[in-house]
């Protein structure tokens, strides 16, 4: 059973979809052209654009690469701006470190 798809979800997939298309119509890219570019059919452009979220990511991966915006996929999470991931870690930091046998204090 597949679990309904969050409407957040929806709607960033379909915004996602939508800027592609507006994307690809600015640069005058036809459909056929850019799924020849992507190695995808038109109608997995065509999908895409409506924001499908059965289309396999590496199709957005591939369309975002013919604009010349991979970068922006390659940022989506970016880790060590992480705040809540970041801050869990930081709850797991010990207040206090002792010294262990054998180990000398001020040596790295």
């Amino acid at each position: 059973m597949e679990l309904p798809l969050p409407a957040p979800v929806e709607r960033a997939l379909r915004k996602l979809g939508g800027d592609i298309s507006l994307a690809r119509r600015r640069r005058h890219i036809s459909q056929a052209s850019l799924a020849e570019r992507m190695g995808a059919s038109v109608s997995t452009v065509r999908r895409m654009e409506q924001g499908d979220p059965r289309v396999p990511i590496h199709f957005f991966a591939r369309a975002l690469h013919v604009f010349g915006e991979i970068r922006a996929l390659e940022d989506v999470l970016d880790t060590p701006n992480d705040d809540i991931g970041l801050t869990l870690m930081d709850e797991q930091v010990p207040k206090r470190v002792r010294r262990t046998a054998g180990h000398r204090s001020g040596a790295l």
